[in-house]
């Protein structure tokens, strides 16, 4: 698994939350003040490179959800807090 950063991981978390959603579904969900609505998408597009998500497309429409469970987000997050120690 890469690593990702803070933003990164607060888009994953949104979309945990919703399972599976456009662009604007993850928005909705993330707390205020918002980011806007292109950067969530360049970071949705960035967790699927790194293999975190992944989408399927209805028209126009990418709807993404989460291949990495959150247990397994959090044993790699926790392996790697205790390797800088």
């Amino acid at each position: 698994m890469i690593e990702i950063t803070r933003a990164q991981e607060e888009v994953l978390m949104a979309l945990w939350k919703i399972e599976n959603g456009a662009v604007s579904d993850v928005l909705e969900t993330l707390p205020d003040p918002k980011p806007a609505y292109t950067t969530v998408a360049t970071v949705l597009k960035v967790l699927e490179n790194k293999g975190y998500i992944a989408h399927k497309t209805y028209g126009k429409t990418n709807v993404y959800y989460a291949i990495i469970s959150k247990n397994k987000y959090a044993g790699f997050h926790v392996r790697n807090i205790l390797s800088e120690f």
